[in-house]
């Protein structure tokens, strides 16, 4: 028979009040390789981060380096997807674009992934009007457009990528927030947080090491689903010229350099628009895939 220790701080012999079990690591990559299309974004999103470290490796011309003789010169010969308004080397640009625009999404995340989080924390717990009013504050920014909310900010700070890095973090927390916040709530009344509680354990060990990895499988999910959408925030603001400036080889500058070449992209220069559009189109799919794979190998309800 276990009993109450007679010391405070101290814990309850054989109980865990740390967390409450949760899938073992080998049953959830079985279940996550076991999905295809999870598989497959991640060898994908693997490609893209291998070109983003190994990019000055890889790419086979500067990114900078121009040949305005050979603007919007086809893909082809030296140059594999051809060239830009500027004559430089399409290929090149799109690898070290895959550094930018990867860091940025996941700067993006992250920023979002650790405001969110304890936001989550203290509105779940504390409940009350700690829960209200912050809770209304995430309903404030939810109540824009995400887009529309991220290109104020950008205008009010300034036009650059970390600008525009910061907005969308800053668009992304409330979605953070409500997911730690639901995972807080379902198990703040649970027997190993009492557990917890009972041995004299302070708040802040309760909420960083009992509640907190407990809702750090929806938090994963959640943060990769994010960054596919930072990805393509990211890109867009740069597009409207709003987050990486000229000459910086990021994805969505990229296109809207080749845009605003002339009409003569629409007749001789569509690679130059095509290629950074779909290294895009293909990351955000990839971090979706993987996102799903993740959500689906966590989900208890899936455990054998």
């Amino acid at each position: 028979m276990t009993t109450l220790p007679t010391e405070v701080g101290r814990e309850l012999p054989g109980v865990d009040t740390d967390a409450e079990p949760r899938r073992d690591a080998p049953g959830f990559l079985r279940a996550f390789m076991s999905n295809r299309l999870a598989l497959a974004g991640l060898i994908v999103l693997a490609l893209f981060v291998l070109a983003a470290i190994l990019a000055p490796l890889v790419a086979p011309y500067d990114p900078q380096a121009q040949r305005l003789a050979e603007r919007f010169a086809g893909p082809g010969g030296e140059h594999l997807l051809g060239q830009d308004e500027l004559g430089r080397d399409v290929l090149s640009r799109v690898i070290h674009g895959s550094r930018i625009s990867l860091t940025a999404g996941l700067a993006a995340v992250a920023f979002a992934g650790v405001i969110g989080t304890l936001v989550g924390l203290a509105a779940g717990y504390l409940r009350g009007w700690t829960d209200s009013v912050l809770m209304r504050v995430m309903d404030v920014l939810l109540a824009f457009p995400s887009i529309l909310l991220a290109i104020v900010i950008v205008t009010v700070l300034g036009q650059s990528l970390v600008n525009a890095m910061l907005a969308i973090g800053i668009v992304n927390i409330p979605q953070m927030a409500r997911v730690v916040r639901s995972a807080v709530i379902a198990v703040r009344e649970r027997e190993f947080v009492e557990a917890a509680r009972a041995v004299g354990a302070s708040r802040r060990r309760i909420l960083f090491l009992t509640i907190l990895p407990n809702a750090v499988a929806p938090l994963i999910v959640q943060a990769t689903l994010t960054l596919a959408t930072a990805i393509l925030d990211v890109a867009a603001l740069s597009f409207l010229g709003l987050g990486a400036q000229a000459p910086t080889p990021e994805w969505g500058a990229m296109i809207t350099d080749a845009f605003r070449s002339g009409f003569g992209v629409f007749i001789t220069g569509q690679h130059a628009i095509l290629f950074p559009g779909l290294a895009i189109a293909l990351a955000v799919l990839a971090v979706n895939f993987i996102g799903d794979g993740l959500r689906d190998a966590l989900d208890p309800r899936r455990q054998d």
